[in-house]
C-alpha cells in the first residue's frame, strides 16, 4: 500500500506539473511553449536518425532511418521546430529487398509532381545493404520502387550505404554514396556519380573521393552530402563509430563533384558536448537567408539506446570567411529559424 500511495501521489504531482506548464523531461520546455520566437533542442524527441528535410511550398518534410515499424518515417513541420508524424513514404519495398534495415532516406524535388527517394535497404542476393532508388508525385509520397535489382551494391566493397542526391549549381544531377567497408574491415570511401535526369539511372563511372585518414574519423567516414555556398562546393560527412560519443562531423572542400576535395583543417566542426553525445549523420535547411545544420544525436550516457534513441537537432550554420561553423549542441533557447 505504501508503494501504491507513493505511485498515486507521484502521479498527482506530474499532472500538476503539466498544469503548470513544465512538462515531462521529454517535452519541450516551457520558455519554448511561452515564446513562440523561440525553441530548445532537440526538436524531435523520439528515435529518428539521419535526418534529412526538404521544403515543398510551405511544408517541410523530413526523413529518417527505419523506427516504429515503418520502413522511412516521415514527419512534416511549418517551421523546422514543431513536427507532427505523417507515416511511411515507403510502405512498400521491391521484391529484392528485406525490410528491418532501411537506412538514411534522403529526398530530391526534380519537378512539381516528381519526387525522388534514394535509401539504404538489404539486399537479398548479396546479404548487404545496398541503395534503392523510388518515384512519387507528392513529397509524402507513397514512394514506389518498380527496379528489379539494387541501383548501386558494391558487394565486394563491404555494400552500399547513404546515398545523398544533389543537384549542382549548372543543374546536374549527382549521387553521393558511401561503401560499407567497415562491416568486412575494408576502406570507406565516399563516392559520386552523375545521374541521369530523371534520376533513375548512373551515368560514367563512380570517383572516390574521400575516406577515413584522421584520428578523429577512427575506421570509418560516412553520411556524405554536398552543399554549395558562395560558389564554393562543399562536401560534409560524419565519422567513427555511429553509436559511441567519438562520432562527429566534418568537411571538406571540392573543386566540382568529382573532385578533388581537401578535408578541413579544424575538423570536427560538430563533436560530444555536455548536452548531446556522438552528434552527426547530417543536413543542411536553409530558410530566409540563414542555413542551419539538422543532425542526430543521443542523449549524454545513452549512446547505443533505443530509447529515446537518436533525437533531432537543429542549429545554425555560419560561414566566417568561407568555414561552416556550427553554434552547437545546444540546449538553450534560442530564436527560431
Amino acid at each position: 500500500m505504501i508503494g501504491g500511495t507513493r505511485r498515486r501521489g507521484a502521479a498527482a504531482l506530474a499532472a500538476a506539473l503539466l498544469v503548470a506548464g513544465c512538462g515531462s523531461p521529454d517535452q519541450a520546455p516551457s520558455t519554448t511553449r511561452s515564446d513562440p520566437n523561440m525553441f530548445t533542442n532537440p526538436v524531435v524527441r523520439t528515435d529518428a536518425p539521419d535526418p534529412q528535410a526538404i521544403r515543398v511550398a510551405d511544408t517541410w518534410y523530413l526523413f529518417h532511418t527505419n523506427s516504429g515499424g515503418r520502413n522511412v518515417p516521415v514527419l512534416t513541420s511549418p517551421d523546422l521546430v514543431e513536427w507532427s508524424d505523417a507515416g511511411d513514404a515507403l510502405p512498400e519495398l521491391p521484391g529484392w529487398a528485406d525490410a528491418g534495415k532501411t537506412w538514411a532516406p534522403e529526398a530530391i524535388q526534380l519537378a512539381p509532381d516528381r519526387f525522388l527517394l534514394y535509401y539504404t535497404v538489404a539486399d537479398r542476393a548479396s546479404g548487404r545493404q545496398c541503395v534503392g532508388r523510388a518515384v512519387a508525385e507528392a513529397p509524402l509520397g507513397p514512394y514506389r520502387d518498380d527496379s528489379t535489382a539494387a541501383l548501386i551494391c558494391q558487394a565486394e566493397l563491404g555494400g552500399s550505404i547513404d546515398a545523398s542526391p544533389y543537384r549542382d549549381a549548372d543543374g546536374s544531377l549527382w549521387l553521393l554514396w558511401k561503401n560499407d567497408g567497415n562491416a568486412i574491415g575494408v576502406d570507406t570511401w565516399l563516392w559520386a556519380q552523375r545521374l541521369s535526369d530523371d534520376g533513375l539511372r548512373l551515368l560514367g563511372e563512380p570517383t572516390k573521393l574521400l575516406k577515413q585518414t584522421e584520428p578523429w574519423e577512427g575506421t570509418l567516414i560516412e553520411g556524405p552530402f554536398f552543399y554549395r555556398h558562395d560558389g564554393k562546393l562543399y562536401l560534409f560527412f560524419a565519422a567513427n563509430a555511429y553509436d559511441k560519443d567519438t562520432y562527429a562531423e566534418g568537411y571538406a572542400v571540392c573543386d566540382s563533384p568529382t573532385g578533388p576535395c581537401v578535408k578541413a583543417a579544424e575538423n570536427p566542426i560538430l563533436k560530444t558536448n555536455g548536452v548531446a553525445s556522438g552528434p552527426g549523420h547530417a543536413s543542411i535547411v536553409a530558410k530566409d537567408g540563414r542555413t542551419w545544420l539538422l543532425y542526430h544525436a543521443w542523449p549524454p550516457g545513452q549512446e547505443g539506446s533505443t530509447d529515446p534513441g537518436r533525437r533531432v537537432w537543429l542549429d545554425e550554420l555560419t560561414w566566417p570567411d568561407g568555414k561552416p561553423t556550427v553554434k552547437g549542441p545546444t540546449s538553450t533557447p534560442q530564436p527560431r529559424p
